[in-house]
């Protein structure tokens, strides 16, 4: 089988410290030999390895997707080392590997024979980009979450005024809640909260606030308000520095640009902007 990269290091991580193999021809013509070492996760480690690496001048340093403890070995070591992150299910599944070979050694000897396919790894602007969105994607997440546990605390006092309006929190969701949190039992006071639209369904509200909402579900219910109120601040602030991030990166006009997708508004663009960056050039084909 050809071989691309006489020499070629395979790297197989963990949170403490990595495995690493490298390939080097041997004293034959045609022979390699492989040798193993260990080498910590600090940060001092990982600036030794890459003298070492330098020093054996490894042309391919192939490593696996590994949780996230693959970064501080790829941002210690891509200054000036060609670098290949795997995907460890695809490499792991290629045919010929030995039970007895380890992930360090079946990583370099599949990037010395170019077998195994980098993933893409955007710039720093990027990345950081990337950290915004899907924390901000998270955060979306939680307040989801809250939301629905505040609607099972809401059903279980017999209150069912989120069945008449569309909406849990929306602003007459807010002032109904509020009202009830105040202890405010009146349902006809809590029906003539309701807004816009909202409001033709008054005798509807009427008898969906008979119910028992004690102090108990009010002080829950307050709980879940502040930790939702404070999710919609990080939420607010993320997509002020994603805006700022674009702006900086000078790739706005691509988040606008994806905007214009049927289906798509900025928040998805930043998102996929996020996850594949501005320049195409890293992928050869559109599939």
């Amino acid at each position: 089988m050809e071989v691309i990269h006489e020499r070629c290091a395979g790297m197989d991580l963990s949170k403490r410290d990595a495995k690493v193999c490298i390939r080097v021809p041997g004293t034959r013509p045609g022979s390699y030999t492989k040798k193993v070492t260990v080498h910590g996760a600090m940060t001092r480690d990982i600036a030794q390895l890459h003298d070492l690496l330098k020093l054996q001048r490894v042309t391919l340093v192939v490593m696996e997707a590994t949780g996230d403890y693959w970064k501080p070995f790829y941002y210690g070591l891509e200054d000036d080392l060609n670098l290949m992150l795997v995907n460890a299910r695809h490499a792991k599944n290629l045919p010929g590997r030995k039970t007895d070979v380890s992930d360090a050694q079946w990583l370099a000897e599949l990037g010395a024979h170019g077998l195994v396919r980098g993933s893409f790894i955007p710039s720093w602007p990027i990345r950081d980009l990337r950290d915004l969105t899907r924390q901000r994607t998270l955060n979306t997440g939680s307040r989801t979450r809250e939301i629905q546990q505040l609607e099972k605390l809401i059903e279980s006092t017999g209150i069912k005024y989120t069945s008449v309006a569309s909406t849990t929190l929306g602003v007459s969701g807010r002032a109904f809640l509020e009202a009830l949190i105040d202890g405010e039992p009146n349902p006809e006071y809590l029906a003539n909260l309701a807004k816009w639209r909202l409001r033709i369904k008054g005798e509807q509200l009427r008898l969906a606030f008979q119910g028992n909402f004690t102090a108990h579900h009010a002080l829950l219910a307050h709980m879940h308000l502040e930790r939702i109120d404070g999710i919609d601040a990080h939420i607010e602030q993320l997509t002020e520095q994603i805006s700022q991030n674009l702006d900086a990166a000078g790739i706005t006009w691509a988040r606008d640009l994806i905007a214009t997708i049927p289906g798509i508004k900025h928040v998805g663009a930043e998102n996929i902007l996020a996850e594949i960056g501005a320049d195409m050039v890293a992928f050869p084909t559109a599939a």
